[in-house]
């Protein structure tokens, strides 16, 4: 591809995307070049390990949750105790509304879809690792670019998104190419503007520091999966529990989902 091409894409993915249109940027041309985690328990300091706030959204965040638990077991061999993916919000223009972000609930109290976040899991990790977390991350997606609950939640709230230090332009983007290439190479990015579309196939790359995370309520942390039968093992649920005991998991002062229940976002 000449320079030429790569400018012309690049101020295409600029100009942003119009809800639901297929992005003209390729991976690789849109790429070239004060997330507030709870620390974990036991873990080294960020200056011995360098480690990174991150987050990942693949639509519903209680399923992407269970995955990069599991991933900070398998790559990090973190105990309960020193998990750190939470689920969340983030990606929105309009950042905190009343202090708080909060799922939909009736009383429309800083709603996380009015306010253009998307539901997202943060993670704090080392830097090093950031290219296999981002491999768990592209194998959440199919052969076609499909996210697993495409058919079903659709919509702002549900887009994809990445976010790590320095977003696009830093160089960790490299390794969340390298990783898509690995895994069938079937995901297009560009760089996040904020209230960004829910497109197939295509992964909004946000600069954390410029996109926060904001932790989500309790009742959504280690819920199970969103799909029929998707239930996980009640050691997974209680991990709640757990992590509110260490004080990990405040209050947010958010409504109790949209019935008071704080079940399945009633």
């Amino acid at each position: 591809m000449s320079s030429i091409q790569c400018l012309v894409l690049l101020a295409a993915a600029c100009d942003g995307l119009a809800l639901g249109s297929r992005p003209l940027t390729s991976r690789r041309a849109v790429l070239a070049g004060a997330l507030a985690l709870p620390a974990a328990a036991g873990t080294a300091s960020a200056a011995e390990e360098d480690l990174i706030d991150v987050y990942f959204g693949c639509g519903c965040f209680w399923h992407v949750q269970h995955e990069f638990v599991e991933a900070e077991r398998k790559i990090l061999g973190r105990s309960d105790s020193e998990l750190t993916a939470f689920t969340g919000y983030a990606g929105g223009r309009a950042g905190l509304r009343d202090g708080k972000v909060c799922y939909h609930n009736a009383a429309q109290v800083s709603d996380y879809g009015s306010m253009g976040h998307a539901e997202v899991v943060g993670l704090r990790i080392p830097r090093a690792s950031f290219g296999e977390f981002a491999t768990e991350y592209c194998k959440l997606f199919d052969k076609n670019g499909f996210r697993p609950d495409q058919l079903g939640d659709r919509g702002t709230e549900y887009r994809n998104l990445v976010a790590m230090p320095g977003g696009s332009s830093g160089d960790l983007a490299k390794e969340l190419i390298k990783a898509s290439q690995a895994n069938g190479d079937k995901l297009d990015f560009a760089a996040g503007k904020g209230d960004d579309a829910d497109v197939r196939g295509l992964v909004w790359v946000m600069d954390v520091q410029q996109w926060p995370f904001f932790l989500g309520e309790r009742y959504h942390q280690y819920h199970d999966g969103f799909a029929w039968g998707e239930d996980y093992p009640g050691s997974y649920n209680n991990l709640a529990a757990k992590q509110i005991k260490l004080g990990r998991l405040p209050d947010s002062g958010c409504p109790n989902g949209m019935m008071g229940i704080g079940i399945a976002g009633l």
